[in-house]
């Protein structure tokens, strides 16, 4: 089964040492490493089972999870021993003894079923105080040779053993085991991200090539035919500035948006190849994050807003020539609009390079499915098709978000129009011309 809301889901290597020695000592660890998380134990005691799989979310608002490593309870029936869920919360469980204490939590409702009861945890539970909460609701001194360890994505971490919760935080210590209480205060996680390296190269790229064609101009000046980067750069510096920023926001305003149009055009552009690109300096599907596309579409809703005018605001709070009932029924949605624009932005570039890379690799996968060379030789073909189709949606991806940006802003900047106003019918004139 896949995990529900994958898209939450971090990368999860679960790594177990099922290892037998005669120290009676079971360890975890969990480490989390530029967003990737890596949990290990050893079972010094119980001899579980490598097991591995998924279950998804059981309801609307619970979580996907991963199990791995198992004991036998039936003949049918296995429990886990550790797992991790699409928010972040881990738990591992560890063997220890615990003389039984009778009657000690009558009050409280028993278990029943342990496999249930663990893969119902993280199912349901996304920190560890939602786990403690859940928790104290059963009698947990079922588990009286167990001694459980939650730990959420905030570093929180909770103890369960049969008789008592011990709660804490995850603390940075030093090559000796002790907290280093000045790095706990300053500690912030600024890993650097496949993605991240990923848009410094293309930073770096970006500006070597950008530098090297001014620097040319500067020399040559613009009345000279175009030579090396020049002769690529130009072309492409036109179309934006002719096909998208001219039409759409018009001759008097379209130069002072043309760095915004093409820092975000080449920006796009440039990551999109670099996706396709399977070795360094590829390799990072940096359009595929939404995290990307959402920071993009964030800046163009920040820079259509403020060049916005009394004419756009006017449109959407009160429709020129409309009755005043429709005005006000109109207002809302006329403002939901403002928000919907930048989002759709967000999750067209998203999705559509997703999916092309969804695709890529599901047919490779075919491959490893069928563990045959005829699969290769039907999905090799089929991976150099679409990746040619990718090359150009990589550049009609990257025009598709200029060109809606461009149309955006020229929709806020645009002036009223009146009949037969000398002004208007000047700058029509002009546009005309140009």
């Amino acid at each position: 089964m896949t995990i529900q809301k994958s898209y939450k889901i971090l990368f999860v290597t679960l790594v177990l040492a099922l290892l037998a020695n005669n120290v009676m000592a079971c360890s975890m660890y969990k480490i989390t490493v530029a967003g990737k998380t890596i949990v290990g134990c050893n079972h010094d005691t119980w001899l579980t089972t490598p097991k591995i799989w998924f279950e998804k979310a059981k309801r609307n608002n619970g979580y996907g999870t991963v199990f791995t490593g198992s004991r036998q309870i039936s003949a049918n029936r296995t429990t886990p021993q550790s797992g991790m869920n699409t928010a972040g919360l881990v738990f591992s469980r560890l063997s220890s003894y615990y003389p039984k204490q009778s009657n000690r939590f009558t009050a409280r409702r028993k278990i029943t079923n342990e496999a249930d009861y663990l893969s119902e945890i993280l199912h349901r539970c996304a920190t560890v105080k939602e786990v403690k909460k859940y928790i104290q609701q059963y009698d947990h001194s079922f588990f009286l040779n167990d001694v459980f360890i939650y730990i959420d994505s905030l570093g929180a971490y909770l103890i369960v053993e049969p008789y008592k919760l011990i709660e804490g935080k995850l603390k940075i210590v030093d090559a000796n085991g002790n907290i280093d209480k000045a790095a706990n205060k300053q500690f912030f996680d600024l890993s650097i991200t496949k993605n991240v390296a990923s848009l410094f190269i293309s930073v770096i790229i970006l500006l070597l090539v950008i530098l090297t064609a001014a620097r040319a101009y500067k020399k040559t000046g613009i009345t000279s035919a175009p030579k090396g980067l020049q002769s690529f750069m130009e072309p492409i510096v036109l179309f934006v500035r002719d096909e998208i920023a001219l039409p759409n926001i018009g001759a008097k305003r379209y130069a002072k948006y043309m760095p915004f149009l093409l820092t975000i055009f080449f920006l796009i552009l440039t990551n999109n190849f670099l996706g396709l690109i399977p070795l360094f300096p590829g390799g990072a599907n940096v359009s595929g994050n939404i995290a990307f596309t959402m920071t993009l579409a964030v800046c163009v809703f920040i820079v259509v807003n403020l060049s916005s005018n009394k004419n756009y605001w006017e449109h959407i709070f009160w429709m020129p020539g409309m009755h005043w009932s429709m005005k006000l029924f109109l207002a809302p949605i006329e403002l939901i609009g403002v928000f919907n624009k930048p989002i759709s932005l967000m999750i067209r570039l998203f999705a559509n390079i997703t999916a092309g890379h969804i695709l890529v690799l599901s047919l490779v996968c075919l491959i490893f499915i069928f563990k045959t060379v005829y699969a290769a030789a039907i999905a090799v073909p089929f991976v150099i098709f679409i990746f040619l189709i990718e090359l150009l949606v990589a550049f009609l991806q990257a025009y598709i978000f200029t060109m809606l940006t461009a149309m955006y802003i020229g929709m806020a900047s645009e002036e009223a129009h009146h009949d037969h106003h000398p002004a208007t019918e000047g700058a029509d004139k002009e546009l005309a011309h140009h």
